[in-house]
């Protein structure tokens, strides 16, 4: 299992073990407005939900979804990782913390070191993400990482506007 590590941060793959850390997490105010209820409801629907959707494309493609750590204290603030995602072309990048781990930039720190490591380990030329229109603060946060607003899309399943960008090398 590979772990990331930035000045502040340690990157590593999400299991069980993080259950009760991705209960909270998927059921904070801004995952439910921004990204959409999961229906994780118990730390046993957080386990199925890590085993079944992001371990299977760790274990696929080497990438996946990580718990962003910090390492003063240990303590998990939030996710971010690369997705294989139904309707997106290629690799959508995504990122997500507890609301008092925002605006004290883990986010981009994460999202810098995970799109960093997208290209040089695992050979990928354009990273896409998705968000809202509403979520301005992904909005900046993805411009600051150098990606680029593409047009508006839908996925599959789900009928809700979305932006698309895109990074390229």
């Amino acid at each position: 299992m590979k772990y990331f590590k930035t000045d502040r941060l340690l990157l590593k793959p999400a299991t069980i073990e993080d259950a009760t850390f991705y209960l909270e997490l998927l059921n904070s105010p801004k995952w439910l407005q921004n990204i959409g209820d999961r229906n994780v409801k118990s730390v046993g629907d957080a386990e199925r939900y890590i085993t079944e959707k992001m371990t299977p494309q760790l274990e696929r493609l080497g990438y996946s979804n990580y718990t962003v750590i910090r390492k003063s204290d240990k303590v998990k603030l939030g996710c971010c990782g690369l997705y294989d995602r139904d309707g997106i072309e290629g690799v959508d990048i995504g990122f997500a913390f507890l609301p008092e781990y925002e605006g004290k930039g883990y986010a981009f720190e994460s999202a810098l070191k995970i799109k960093e490591v997208g290209v040089a380990e695992f050979g990928i030329e354009k990273i896409s993400a998705i968000t809202i229109p509403e979520n301005k603060s992904s909005q900046r946060l993805l411009e600051k990482l150098d990606f680029t607003f593409i047009k508006i899309i839908n996925i599959p399943n789900d009928d809700e506007d979305l932006m698309l960008y895109e990074y390229h090398i």
